[in-house]
């Protein structure tokens, strides 16, 4: 008699989200986060302690870019303050020499308020970054706020912005037309599985269908030209996509690998040590807590790693 083995994962990763709006778990959550193991994850809460961590990152060999953590702001004037925040760190980026890009949500730059509101704020960044030579990627948000974000991703690259990219996630069902309406744009995109709870009817809820659909989309970019940035530390999708490459013939120059920071740290190394691109996202802020909670609901390790410092 044979034995179905169950992936539990799935499970554990819905109990970890569900959690993370309990105001218990919270309270203790931001109360302890940090000394129990959230700097692991989060590059400090201020970008003063942020900008040490990018540089030894750049001795390292690798690219990076940083994000402010918090999302869905709902004050006009805070909108407009992250906005500037954004663009004093872009400065200081020039000013210090660092090789770090901007991740943004539009949800930070007011979105739930207005889409003109965050329109005119994403527009300011990306037009600063642009004379600063600096890039800026719009992250993805949950599935009620993609077409929002690629109407505004488009709208600036029709203003003729080209230092601007995007993401897509692979676990929903629209992504793949998503992806065909932005192929005329040669765009910059990254690809992401999809960290957000999502239900059965918008997402795939089984892992293989989700990493099939990473792996399709991830080829089929790279067959069209579009700069990639590859964002997993799954090794079997990353083994997957370089013997695509290399049998096709892709230049190492049209993609890169994403990783996050403090997270499988040995294989960002290797990749860098054999020649690939790898940027490290290296995320920085005092609101870091649901970006702490989607980090510890993608790998239960994560989990063990922040509860073993708990209980020293």
């Amino acid at each position: 008699m044979t034995t179905m083995a169950i992936d539990l994962n799935p499970y554990f990763r819905k109990l970890i989200l569900v959690a993370t709006h309990n105001p218990v778990v919270a309270k203790i959550v931001n109360a302890y986060g940090m000394r129990l193991g959230a700097s692991r994850f989060v590059a400090g809460e201020s970008f003063d302690e942020c900008a040490p961590k990018l540089q030894q990152l750049n001795r390292d060999g690798f690219k990076c870019n940083t994000t402010i953590l918090g999302e869905a702001i709902t004050d006009r004037a805070l909108a407009n303050q992250v906005t500037d925040d954004y663009i004093s760190i872009l400065d200081r980026i020039e000013r210090d020499g660092i090789e770090c890009n901007l991740a943004v949500k539009l949800t930070q730059m007011g979105l739930n308020i207005d889409e003109e509101l965050a329109y005119a704020n994403i527009e300011r960044l990306v037009r600063h970054a642009w004379a600063k030579g600096n890039f800026v990627r719009i992250d993805m948000e949950d599935s009620p706020l993609v077409d929002v974000t690629l109407r505004i991703y488009t709208r600036l690259r029709d203003a003729g912005y080209d230092n601007v990219g995007t993401v897509l996630q692979s676990y929903l069902y629209r992504t793949g037309d998503d992806y065909e309406g932005l192929i005329p744009y040669r765009p910059n995109l990254r690809i992401v599985k999809g960290a957000y709870l999502e239900p059965p009817t918008v997402a795939y809820p089984s892992k293989s269908d989700v990493d099939a659909r990473y792996l399709i989309l991830t080829k089929d970019m790279l067959a069209h030209n579009v700069y990639t940035g590859i964002a997993t530390h799954d090794t079997k999708i990353i083994d997957a996509v370089i013997e695509y490459a290399n049998r096709n013939g892709i230049s190492r120059d049209t993609f890169e690998f994403q990783m996050l920071y403090g997270i499988a740290t040995n294989l960002q190394k290797d990749l860098v040590a054999r020649g690939y691109t790898v940027l490290i996202a290296t995320p920085h802020g005092p609101q870091w807590y649901f970006y702490l909670m989607r980090r510890l609901a993608e790998r239960p390790a994560n989990v063990l790693f922040f509860l073993k410092n708990l209980f020293r």
